[in-house]
């Protein structure tokens, strides 16, 4: 593809993605799906473009004085020769109009605000407040990975001789992690189920579930069933987990990906009837404000309507988990926010309404199952993040009905 023919594919993708109707990641695929031709470093080009200016949107549009697409690339590249990446190619971008340059040539190197700054939008930027954690999150993560063999060692040196260089996650002891990118239909390791893709901070709230093999267990926002293969994993897939979604459709991921990844006894629970549930895991559907490394575009797509639901259908989740955990059993609790009105909050509402609800010392079991230092300043809450822990974002609590 000429120049001018990569960037007409940015425009047209950016212009779909700022609708914020659909997540970016699924409109490029469908994208690039649907263009064969685009050979392989013309498609790294476009994609990592895209994400680029994503990941600059509020600034880009600070500058050019609105949020017209083609006024956000002209700023994006004032400083190249646009005579040749606009007009030159019969696929290219209209030419740049005399008009366009004389703008252009208008542009004043303003500060920005701290929201654009942040580049977060300005209603969430005021719950946050935050400007190093909203940078953070407005970076690329590595690629974290979980283990599914029984060791980490002579995974990593496996996948040295595939070629793939990894390092032992800083904290979760079953996480590798790599800052190059995995193609993971290239990747024999992946293929025979001895690696799967999961953020370190999801592998540790894992583990501080304390999941065992004897335990009556539900995961019940189980979506593609993460959680639920890591918490088999440390059961050395013994026992059964029962699982749950809203939606039972996603539960057909899991059972492709235990298949892969030959994991323990899962049974799809439809309706809860039971009520003698040990183990109740939540993991929450929320605003996702956490994984903005991974998903910059879902900051435009969240509308404070939106938030106050999601609000309400966690609360109502923990209900639906303290009238079917038995006592002595325990709840936990996870997000992937960052938003204290999803988490602690939350959880505090929980438990001023159930006297019979108490908040277990998440730094005893950090030393029980993890060792390491404790790195989270309230014993009640995880609260991880990439400046914390060089995690996504990401809230744990685990409660006990006494």
């Amino acid at each position: 593809m000429q120049t001018g023919a990569r960037y007409k594919a940015v425009f047209e993708l950016l212009t779909e993605i700022f609708k914020d109707e659909k997540p970016a990641d699924n409109i490029i695929n469908a994208y690039v799906r649907e263009r064969k031709y685009i050979g392989a470093k013309d498609r790294r080009f476009i994609v990592e473009t895209v994400w680029n200016i994503i990941r600059r949107r509020r600034r880009l549009a600070f500058e050019a004085g609105c949020e017209d697409v083609r006024k956000m690339l002209l700023v994006c590249l004032k400083n190249e020769d646009t005579d040749i990446l606009f007009g030159v190619g019969e696929y290219a971008l209209p030419a740049v109009s005399p008009d366009e340059k004389k703008w252009l040539g208008t542009l004043k190197d303003t500060p920005y605000p701290v929201d654009v700054e942040a580049e977060c939008p300005e209603w969430l930027f005021e719950k946050i407040n935050d400007i190093p954690l909203l940078k953070a999150l407005n970076e690329p993560a590595p690629a974290d990975f979980r283990i599914n063999t029984r060791s980490r060692k002579e995974t990593i040196e496996k996948l040295r001789r595939e070629g793939l260089f990894f390092a032992p996650a800083p904290y979760s002891p079953i996480g590798i992690r790599t800052s190059e990118r995995i193609n993971l239909n290239n990747c024999m390791a992946y293929q025979n189920g001895e690696i799967d893709v999961q953020d370190e901070a999801s592998q540790l709230a894992a583990i501080l579930a304390d999941p065992r093999p004897e335990l009556k267990i539900m995961d019940y926002c189980a979506g593609a069933g993460g959680k639920s293969l890591t918490m088999a994993y440390l059961m050395e897939n013994k026992g059964k987990i029962c699982v749950h979604d809203v939606n039972p459709g996603r539960l057909e991921a899991l059972k492709e990906r235990a298949g892969r990844l030959n994991a323990g006894t899962f049974e799809k629970v439809e309706k809860l009837t039971d009520k003698d549930y040990e183990l109740f895991v939540v993991d929450a559907p929320c605003s996702g404000s956490g994984t903005w490394r991974r998903s910059p575009d879902a900051k435009f797509r969240l509308t404070p309507k939106r938030l106050n639901e999601l609000t309400r259908i966690q609360k109502d989740i923990l209900e639906t988990a303290y009238e079917h955990t038995k006592n002595g059993g325990r709840i936990v609790y996870f997000t992937c926010s960052i938003l204290d009105e999803e988490n602690e909050e939350v959880v505090r509402d929980f438990i001023d309404r159930h006297k019979d609800i108490k908040l277990l010392d998440l730094s005893e079991l950090w030393k029980e199952k993890i060792s390491g230092r404790y790195p989270f300043a309230d014993k009640r809450f995880a609260k991880f993040s990439p400046l914390l822990t060089g995690t996504d974002g990401f809230f744990a609590a685990i409660m006990q009905k006494q």
